[in-house]
């Protein structure tokens, strides 16, 4: 028969042993999130249920066989296993419940996404124009070197260096205006 214990927080440990095998079976769900992780080791049949204490740094499950006792030590997503009891100080024996079977989960299986829908074709930017100060920022429809009105400051789109109207190229970048 396996065992189940709750550790809280959506977080469970499930402990079966089918002839010389245990499995450990992690599982821990939240809103729209199921995770589960399984482990197996050969450790014998079990002579007596299972016990678990929460220690420190996670929980140890003692596995009590013919051949004396295994613990496997559960640290976040890491099982692994040892023949050596671990330092029961500041260690508190969780409950444990037999069950009828290791669930999957006790939440639904969440739905598929839908298809996504394709996007809408993007329409022409209108051009945009912002001034400051001596700055200006113009998006939209691009204005060359050429067109530039006389009087108007006209800086290097490569560098941002303050150009000349006759300037061919950057005189900072080299940057070929025309």
């Amino acid at each position: 028969m396996p065992y189940v214990c709750e550790l809280g927080r959506g977080q469970r440990v499930y402990l079966d042993n089918q002839e010389t095998q245990t499995i450990v079976t992690t599982a821990s769900s939240s809103p729209g999130q199921q995770q589960q992780s399984s482990s197996s080791f050969h450790t014998g049949s079990w002579t007596a249920p299972p016990e678990i204490f929460e220690i420190p740094n996670g929980i140890t499950v003692k596995i009590t066989t013919e051949a004396g006792s295994r613990f496997i030590q559960i640290q976040g997503n890491s099982i692994s296993t040892t023949a050596v009891a671990p330092s029961q100080t500041n260690s508190q024996q969780l409950q444990i419940q037999q069950v009828d079977s290791t669930p999957v989960s006790s939440m639904p299986p969440m739905q598929p996404m839908q298809p996504m829908q394709p996007m809408q074709p993007m329409q022409p930017m209108k051009p945009m124009e912002m001034r400051m100060g001596n700055m200006e920022m113009r998006m939209g429809s691009p204005i060359s070197v050429s067109e530039s009105t006389p009087g108007e400051r006209r800086f290097c789109p490569q560098c941002g260096n303050k150009l000349e109207l006759s300037d061919r190229f950057c005189s900072s970048c080299g940057h070929r205006l025309i």
